[in-house]
């Protein structure tokens, strides 16, 4: 599901605004934190609702991280031209499941359900150590 990098497209990230947070082993308070720096990040970003939908996504992933890994996790979230990119790194080899929340489960089950059907792009990218799961949102799309 990883996109392939175009040519300069290094450069522009590392000169594209962005946001890098370490998220502490078992922190839910990281998901409130995450939320409201990106809210700052993305002040001026996006056409209407679209800074909300990364809100509510990236609070998924982390969320994710914190609750399903016994480890650190890193937020990268990059504005681009063309849209925004936000991923989470963690450290467990294990990847998430996608599955369809049960009406019993309450909330639980649902964040990776909400992360495909609003996200325009989203995948897992394993590393040696850990995997990103990553969303992209395109800057004016409905």
């Amino acid at each position: 599901m990883e996109r392939q990098a175009r040519g300069g497209a290094a450069k522009e990230r590392a000169q594209a605004p962005q946001l890098r947070r370490r998220l502490g082993r078992a922190d839910l308070r990281a998901v409130p934190q995450a939320r409201r720096e990106l809210r700052e990040l993305l002040r001026h970003w996006g056409g209407p609702g679209r800074s909300e939908t990364a809100e509510l996504l990236t609070s998924e992933l982390v969320t994710n991280a914190i609750v399903h890994t016994d480890h650190d996790a890193v937020l990268t979230a990059t504005v681009e031209p063309g849209g925004l990119r936000v991923e989470v790194r963690d450290f467990v080899a294990r990847r998430p499941r996608l599955c369809a929340p049960k009406a019993d489960e309450g909330t639980h089950g649902r964040g990776l359900v909400l992360v495909q059907s609003l996200a325009d792009a989203w995948g897992v990218r394993p590393h040696a150590v850990g995997k990103s799961v990553w969303f992209e949102l395109d800057a004016d799309a409905a």
